[in-house]
């Protein structure tokens, strides 16, 4: 079974996460697939949009963990990166349908889609800091930028959870849909944005992104390099074990609070 299911009809490009029984926890080889999937859409005349969603009860829970320990991303190229980059320079329209948990990674990613449907049992966290490491995929600029840094560092500091509805109210997500009617939802909002003219559709989502881009691959480099540095501290290393071990962190127990970039 392959982890990432495409399938094209009627200008739409529909990516699913396939891993359901580990809540579309993504590997190293799925955030190399993502990529490629989406570096081949960019140039293929016939994807218009993106139509994105999770198999299961969920839409991500981020990275695969033991998976993640074995390939931990260093400072230059790693697979999270080639996903961040051709999602950061991706012009078409992306339409997001979230259900179930959407978590680290499966909410950080989701801020490069344009339309994001969240059902009504999503819920969404961004817990980097309880794994001793820091925000990704350009969220350290995004959300702040959006949402202002007061309720950002509520979200990344603090590492909170929230719902569906509290991410509209936050401008994180379009709408509250039903978990039934969410993938429905964003397949209709898909459509009308396949039928409308493709070159001026995806200028003017460059348009739009135009400001912003080179703030976002800025942060990005910074939290590749951040994050690689502090993946291998005393702090992460006592927040995995614990993690996989089942158990509170202690991080009085480690001898050093962070590690130098």
């Amino acid at each position: 079974m392959d982890d990432i299911v495409t399938e094209h009809g009627g200008g739409i490009l529909r990516i699913q996460l396939n891993r359901p029984t580990k809540r579309n926890a993504m590997t190293s080889a799925m955030y190399l697939a993502l990529a490629s999937v989406f570096n081949e859409a960019a140039g293929d005349d016939s994807t218009r949009v993106v139509l994105w969603h999770g198999a299961g009860d969920s839409f991500c829970a981020g990275n695969d963990i033991e998976d993640f320990l074995k390939n931990p991303p260093g400072p230059g190229e790693s697979p999270q990166s080639a996903l961040m980059d051709a999602l950061v320079k991706f012009d078409k329209p992306v339409v997001a349908a979230v259900h179930g948990a959407a978590i680290g990674g499966g909410t950080t990613m989701l801020t490069h889609c344009d339309f994001i449907y969240a059902g009504e049992s999503t819920h969404f966290q961004m817990p980097f800091i309880n794994l001793a490491v820091v925000p990704e995929f350009g969220s350290s600029y995004s959300v702040p930028a959006r949402i202002g840094h007061l309720r950002a560092a509520e979200l990344i500091l603090m590492g909170a959870p929230f719902d569906a509805r509290r991410a509209v109210e936050l401008g994180l997500a379009t709408a509250v849909v039903s978990d039934k009617d969410v993938l429905t939802r964003a397949a209709e909002t898909a459509g009308k944005l396949a039928a409308k003219p493709a070159s001026a559709l995806q200028a003017s989502k460059r348009l739009m992104k135009q400001p912003f881009r080179e703030q976002i691959k800025a942060a990005m480099q910074a939290e590749n390099a951040e994050f690689s540095a502090q993946v291998r501290s005393d702090d992460a290393k006592e927040a995995f074990t614990a993690f996989l071990e089942k158990r509170k962190p202690d991080f009085t127990r480690t001898t050093k609070s962070s590690a130098k970039a």
